[in-house]
């Protein structure tokens, strides 16, 4: 029947309600308890949030100094970075954390997802991952563009801080620069040559003999000239000693 058909079976079926009637009975003392348990952790949660954000804001400081400083280096005019941290009403996070830079002379700042020039990003890029190369987890780095529009002053300076990173991570670099290709530990050529109406690109690792050759092409243009040749050879070896010493 409805309750199970023998006397046992409405026993059980007797403690079954009876069980549920406790539970619903302890659900207040339950309920309250529960309660309790969020408050505690909410107030964990709050300190914890609290302390980082002190932390944050103290490392935002520092690291928006130094990125400033690199920036400097690498032809910006009166470049400013700095790490807006404002406050949010959200469990968990309380900050919200925003990069904002300045570029050139007289403008205002502005959030770095703004900056339109991709050579302009590469290098506030490379600039952010100096100063934090000990800090970041991530394992390869690939700059694009990061010679496009600049000086060879500032590209002996990119090619430097290509270099400190490479220590941590492994960098990839595209580049016409001799400056940059010089400083590379793996200088590989890339070229696009056309087989039976098709273009085929290809990939050579050089050995020093070969870079050193492709650097003279880089400084001589189409012309290939011993100078060309020589001052290849010196960059090579500039090249290396700064890496030996810095």
């Amino acid at each position: 029947g409805k309750y199970g058909g023998s006397v046992e079976k409405i026993r059980q079926y007797r403690e079954e309600l009876e069980e549920s009637i406790r539970k619903i009975e302890n659900l207040n003392e339950t309920l309250d308890g529960l309660k309790k348990d969020i408050e505690r952790l909410q107030g964990e949660l709050d300190k914890t949030a609290g302390q980082l954000s002190v932390l944050r804001k103290k490392a935002a400081q520092t690291i928006a100094g130094e990125i400033t400083a690199l920036l400097k280096t690498l032809q910006f005019q009166d470049p400013e970075f700095s790490v807006e941290i404002t406050a949010r009403d959200t469990v968990g996070a309380k900050d919200q954390v925003q990069f904002m830079i300045r570029t050139n002379v007289g403008e205002a700042l502005r959030p770095l997802n703004k900056i339109a020039s991709g050579g302009e990003i590469s290098r506030i890029m490379l600039a952010i991952k100096t100063v934090l190369a000990q800090r970041d987890e991530i394992p390869t780095l690939i700059f694009d563009e990061i010679d496009t529009g600049i000086s060879g002053r500032t590209a002996q300076s990119v090619a430097e801080k290509l270099a400190l990173i490479s220590r941590f991570h492994q960098i990839i670099c595209i580049t016409h620069l001799p400056q940059i290709a010089a400083m590379a530990d793996h200088h590989l050529r890339i070229e696009k040559n056309v087989y039976e109406g098709h273009a085929h690109t290809e990939v050579a690792q050089l050995d020093p003999e070969e870079s050193a050759e492709e650097l003279a092409r880089m400084l001589g243009g189409a012309q290939m000239t011993e100078t060309a040749r020589q001052n290849a050879h010196e960059m090579k070896k500039l090249a290396a000693e700064w890496k030996k010493h810095n």
